[in-house]
């Protein structure tokens, strides 16, 4: 008795292997797997590229079955006809478009079903029509697509020439007129306000420096405030009579405005002649004795008549408690025979020399 009870034991379990392998069969094929199946036929009007007995059949993107048949078209070679098998529940009907597509990087095919409503007649397979571009793959498309294109072009070749050699002569006429259409460009940019601001260039007044020996100096301190001048001489653009614009002066500017740039020059002339006793500006000095107070009258190009450069200025010395001791009207001219920037700066350096070696003899006299 204790001999047989292995042989049973192992008996049992082999027995309960064998039931549990047909439970799972059972199950895979009602329950818990796909289920009954229905096969369909399909036909391809055309290549299937890479379909293979086993690729996956999709409906609406969900996988429905698998390939189950492949062959060709015994009354037609050009034709494929598939069959496919897929989940009896799927919704398949006669008139559900049949397509074939590629998935992944890979590009595997699979059998694409989608929509339809004419229910199909009971008791025979359906046989599905795939569309005509079904097995186009993607680089067919394309060869097809670059076929039509360069049909277009030959259809078109004539008017394409013309069109190029119109092109040609349009950008000939172009860069034989670049200079113009700079122009024209720099001319609407600054109507517009665009582009970049045009660069100024600064011009400064020349310090005289041979004011003679200085026979006599300043006996009191002295200062010179910022000249004054009417609105129009506030500014660092060259100035003309009668007034208006000169296109070869549209980027000059003074280094400073004309008030503070005479102050600064007749300052450093003082320096230039005796820098021992020279004069400075009020901010620089506490209660200077003297103020040589300047008023700038003219300070520009006339090119009425003779084109000049005039500088005029109204001169007065007063003391500490406001009393003019002295007053002179200083104006000098310097002929100008070219109108431009460096011809206008020397003619005024010129004239300033002047003004600077009369105002400082006639100050150290009279202070």
């Amino acid at each position: 008795m204790e001999t047989r009870a292995p042989y049973v034991l192992i008996g049992a379990f082999v027995l309960a292997a064998i039931l549990a392998v047909f439970g799972f069969v059972y199950w895979l094929n009602n329950t818990g797997g796909i289920g009954p199946r229905t096969n369909y036929h399909v036909q391809f009007q055309g290549p299937v590229p890479g379909l293979l007995v086993g690729a996956g059949v999709l409906f609406n993107g969900i996988r429905v079955g698998e390939v189950t048949q492949l062959g060709l078209a015994p009354d037609n070679p050009r034709f494929v006809n598939a069959t496919i098998s897929v989940a009896a529940t799927t919704p398949v009907r006669a008139d559900t478009k049949v397509g074939l597509d590629f998935q992944g990087l890979t590009g595997v095919p699979v059998v694409t079903l989608e929509g339809g409503m004419i229910v199909a007649k009971s008791g025979e397979t359906p046989t599905l029509i795939a569309e005509a571009s079904a097995g186009q793959s993607m680089t067919q498309a394309a060869r097809d697509a670059l076929r039509r294109v360069d049909t277009v072009l030959e259809d078109n070749s004539g008017p394409l020439k013309d069109t190029i050699a119109n092109f040609k002569t349009f950008s000939d006429g172009l860069a034989r007129n670049s200079g113009k259409l700079d122009g024209i460009l720099a001319g609407l940019e600054k109507m517009t306000g665009g582009g970049a601001p045009a660069q100024k260039i600064t011009y400064d007044l020349r310090t005289p420096q041979n004011l003679g020996p200085a026979g006599k100096t300043l006996s009191a301190s002295l200062a010179i405030p910022e000249p004054t001048a009417v609105a129009m001489l506030q500014t660092q653009r060259m100035l003309f009579s009668p007034a208006g614009d000169n296109p070869g002066f549209a980027d000059f500017l003074w280094a400073d405005s004309i008030p503070k740039l005479v102050q600064a020059r007749l300052i450093d002339s003082f320096e230039n002649y005796d820098i021992a006793h020279a004069p400075l500006r009020t901010t620089d000095l506490g209660q200077a004795d003297y103020q040589l107070l300047i008023d700038i009258r003219r300070f520009g190009i006339v090119t009425e008549g003779e084109t000049r450069v005039e500088i005029g200025l109204s001169v007065r010395i007063v003391d500490k408690t406001g009393k003019v001791i002295a007053s002179r009207l200083v104006e000098t001219r310097e002929k100008l025979d070219k109108v431009e920037p460096a011809a206008a700066v020397a003619a005024f350096d010129a004239a300033f020399a002047r003004v600077a070696k009369e105002l400082i003899g006639w100050t150290v006299q009279a202070v």
